[in-house]
């Protein structure tokens, strides 16, 4: 086990000797368990001095099995401890110690929790509607649909967003010169996605890709597509992976320096210090 995991098993366990400290006196935790459950009940407090048929009671509650149908067993450690057969004695007679297993055995024959009745949801029945039964019902979201092909014929729950040139398509403005005017070749720009800063160095159309403008940036890192070239044509110079054509609409020019990530590390720093002093 590295030193990590041995430090975590300490921080988990370092409280478990006091465990039960805080138990008011005369109480017991135990862990129940079922011989017919795959589910433990742990930690259910008890008071020693109530009887064994309250014991079942609340032995019921949690596991379904009726108090005249159980068998209570006191277990430590796998092995038993003793068979709770006399209802009317007190829980203290048998001696229990907290951390405990209390396990009911259930003798009904035909009880419900026999072969995962009462765990195996693949038993339980469910409700299923024909397709035609449900086709005829008001309200659905089947109905919803019919009304509005009524009203529209290629209506969709889910329609497919139109492309970029298509008919009817609300694409931004790339062809006319006013989606340019704002910038120039050599400003500082922020382009989207991912908030990558460069400068501008080529605008214009482009004849190997879609009509209308496109912006050519050096990016301050290698956040590109290629080199400043276009199908062997060169529209502007810089390393591989340090350029890319974009349009206007996905770049923002104004003062956008160099990041510069050591700068940005050392204000994380100062602001986490700032955090820690105000909260306390």
């Amino acid at each position: 086990m590295s030193q990590a995991m041995t430090a975590l098993k300490h921080w988990v366990t370092a409280a478990d000797e006091a465990e039960y400290a805080t138990l008011p006196e005369g109480t017991v935790s135990l862990t129940v368990t079922h011989n017919h459950l795959k589910a433990q009940f742990w930690s259910l407090k008890f008071e020693m001095h109530q009887t064994i048929a309250s014991v079942k009671d609340k032995c019921y509650k949690h596991t379904g099995t009726p108090a005249e149908h159980q068998a209570l067993v006191l277990k430590s450690g796998g092995a038993t401890v003793a068979v709770m057969e006399d209802d009317s004695r007190m829980l203290g007679f048998y001696s229990p110690a907290s951390g405990m297993e209390l396990h009911v055995v259930d003798r009904d024959p035909h009880s419900m929790a026999r072969n995962g009745g009462l765990e195996d949801v693949s038993q339980v029945k469910k409700y299923e509607m024909s397709w035609e039964e449900y086709d005829k019902r008001k309200g659905t979201l089947r109905d919803y649909a019919r009304e509005q092909r009524k009203k529209d014929p290629s209506f969709k729950f889910f329609p497919k967003p139109k492309e970029e040139g298509e008919p009817g398509a609300d694409r931004p403005d790339v062809e006319s010169k006013e989606c340019v005017e704002h910038i120039s070749v050599g400003s500082r720009c922020e382009v989207k996605p991912g908030s990558r800063r460069g400068e501008v160095a080529f605008i214009g159309q482009i004849t190997t890709l879609s009509p209308g403008y496109w912006i050519g940036v050096r990016f301050d890192e290698p956040v590109g597509k290629g080199d400043g070239t276009r199908m062997g044509v060169s529209y502007f110079d810089c390393e591989p992976k340090y350029g890319a054509f974009v349009r206007p609409y996905n770049v923002e020019v104004g003062d956008f320096p160099p990041r510069d990530i050591f700068d940005e590390l050392s204000d994380s720093d100062e602001d986490g210090e700032g955090g820690a002093a105000g909260g306390g």
